[in-house]
């Protein structure tokens, strides 16, 4: 389906139509729409592997790990329809209920799509709460609703540099039916809506959620979408907007719905992958590119790999951060230097650690007995240790804040092997923990340390042990990915699982920077492609479709 290795001669015998650089979810969908294009593309990716951070690898023998990426709902309806990847091999696998956060005092909290289940446990801390929730949720769709066209289309930007007159009337034509179908939604919307929308988007998510409910536990669950992949503080001003971004998916039309995916995260890679073979795109891996080839003009038509051999094509689209693209691929001076400025002082902080656990056994939580000895509800959905409120959750960011690990870690705990039996042994599991806060640079030692590394993976660990006694003892091994591991192997600046922070400052017409939200860069030929760019991170492929779009449109224009 694709190579390994592809010689020499057959990369250089011919000048591709496109080049894409990095085989990411989001490069393989843009090769996947640029190949049905009728476009000569190859994908250049730099691992052993397909998939950037969606990704399955088996790091411990018989132990399948969603190495970096780990639960699915963001990726794209139409990029589903479209590149046929239920036919391609894309299994999704519902999770219900989808979350449970265990107490210290004995309680929990279940939560999922029945709408029963939640008001009664709800109702277990709060009645007034069990009652506003449904109110909540509705909102919340509505405002996905509005938002929802916005991730489908390239962004109203204004066209750069020397154009023709012909792509001026169309840029106005675009510019002009995206702002009146804008208005329009923001119309029906009402008055009143949007002006909540707009609160929801540049408040704290804890003024949010304060102003909905009343119950810690229930905030403390929902906020933790609010600053998942970010340094922020759950009352950092914005962090609605990351809360909003992460319950805009679905699972097979159904809104909001988290699921795993059979085989892990790297089978939708696969999947997309599939797809763009059969399209005619060439992928290719342990083919790292070290440069851009530029012309004396500014243009871009080719790339260098870094055993040195010079691939020609006529764009290059990048998948890599908007860092790694601009700082590292193209030469220095190139750049206009406000540019040049705005990319590299844009955000790519972390603070996200992901440590993949293989176990002999099951956590058995002591909050609660549910279901038979091998598994329960309780199992199934995302487990929220070491946040039962709000001010846990800032107290830790508060620690990564003053240069240190978080003493009392938030961790998502998630148990994909409950649901997919194909990524362990029989009887064993594969557990996830997404963990936060770890900054990149700790004060008081280095990730590179090993004893350091271990200290704090224990820390997590005894953690979970005040909740489910024992899961130290159930843990075979680990595999861990710390800020700085993050950018090394997987190519994300910073650590910044989103290609930059999604800041209010860092969306839309400001994505990456602003005066270049739609996927073109100051170097003609070199387009973006991956989250660094409109309409962001997670593992939605919307960047790529949107992307490739714009090649193709462009490519008629040359």
């Amino acid at each position: 389906m694709w190579r390994r290795s592809l010689s020499t001669t057959a990369l250089t015998d011919k000048k591709w139509d496109a080049l894409v650089i990095g085989g990411g979810h989001n490069g393989l969908v843009a090769a996947a729409y640029l190949a049905r294009s009728g476009l000569s593309v190859a994908v250049l990716e730099r691992r052993h592997i397909i998939g950037g951070a969606a990704v399955t690898e088996e790091i411990i023998p018989g132990f399948k790990f969603s190495r970096c990426s780990y639960l699915q709902s963001l990726l794209r309806p139409s990029i589903i329809s479209e590149l046929e990847l239920g036919r391609h091999g894309l299994k999704l696998l519902k999770r219900n209920p989808s979350s449970f956060t265990p107490c210290l005092d004995g309680r929990y909290l279940l939560l999922g799509s029945d709408k029963k289940l939640n008001h009664s446990e709800i109702s277990k801390f709060s009645l007034r709460d069990a009652e506003a929730y449904p109110r909540y949720e509705n909102q919340v769709e509505s405002f996905c609703k509005f938002i929802d066209p916005l991730l489908d289309s390239s962004t109203p930007e204004t066209l750069q540099g020397d154009s023709s007159f012909s792509s001026r009337m169309k840029n106005k034509l675009h510019k002009s039916d995206f702002w009146a179908h804008f208005m329009r939604r923001s119309l029906s919307l009402g008055q009143k809506e949007m002006v909540d929308f707009m609160d929801f988007l540049v408040a704290p998510a804890s003024k949010v959620l304060n102003n909905w409910f009343e119950t810690d536990v229930l905030k403390a669950t929902l906020a933790t979408d609010a600053v998942i992949g970010t340094v922020s503080s759950v009352h950092a001003s914005g962090s609605g907007y990351v809360l909003l971004h992460h319950m805009m998916g679905e699972t097979d039309g159904d809104k909001g719905i988290w699921s795993y995916v059979e085989g892990g995260m790297g089978s939708i890679s696969q999947a997309i992958g599939r797809a763009a073979s059969e399209a005619g795109a060439t992928i290719v891996t342990n083919a790292e590119v070290s440069e851009l080839i530029i012309e004396d003009s500014g243009t871009v038509n080719g790339v260098l790999l870094s055993d040195g051999t010079q691939v020609r094509s006529s764009v290059v689209l990048s998948n890599a951060t908007p860092y790694k693209t601009f700082m590292e691929l193209v030469p220095k001076s190139i750049l206009p230097d406000e540019f040049a400025s705005a990319i590299s002082n844009t955000d790519y902080s972390s603070a996200t650690t992901k440590i993949n656990v293989a176990v002999d056994k099951l956590p058995k939580f002591k909050c609660c007995k549910l279901g038979d000895p091998s598994s329960g509800p309780q199992h199934v959905g995302t487990i929220h240790i070491g946040s039962e409120s709000m001010e846990d959750i800032d107290s830790a960011c508060q620690d990564a804040v003053n240069g240190l690990p978080s003493r009392r870690p938030v961790i998502e705990m998630t148990i994909p092997s409950v649901l997919d039996k194909t990524i362990s042994p029989p009887g064993k599991h594969v557990i996830n923990l997404f963990v936060q806060y770890t900054p990149y640079k700790p004060f008081d030692g280095s990730w590179e340390d090993p004893a350091y590394r271990e200290s704090f993976a224990q820390r997590c660990f005894t953690l979970i042990d005040e909740y489910a006694p024992g899961f130290s003892s159930s843990v075979i091994g680990y595999d861990m990915l710390t800020p700085p591991d993050l950018e090394r192997e997987i190519g994300l600046t910073g650590g910044n699982i989103f290609h930059g922070a999604m800041g209010l400052d860092s969306l839309f017409l400001m994505r990456p920077v602003k005066g270049w939200s739609n996927y073109k860069t100051p170097l003609r030929g070199l387009y973006l492609c991956g989250s660094g760019s409109h309409p962001g991170g997670g593992v939605m492929g919307a960047p790529g479709r949107n992307s490739a779009r714009v090649v193709i449109q462009d490519i008629k224009t040359f």
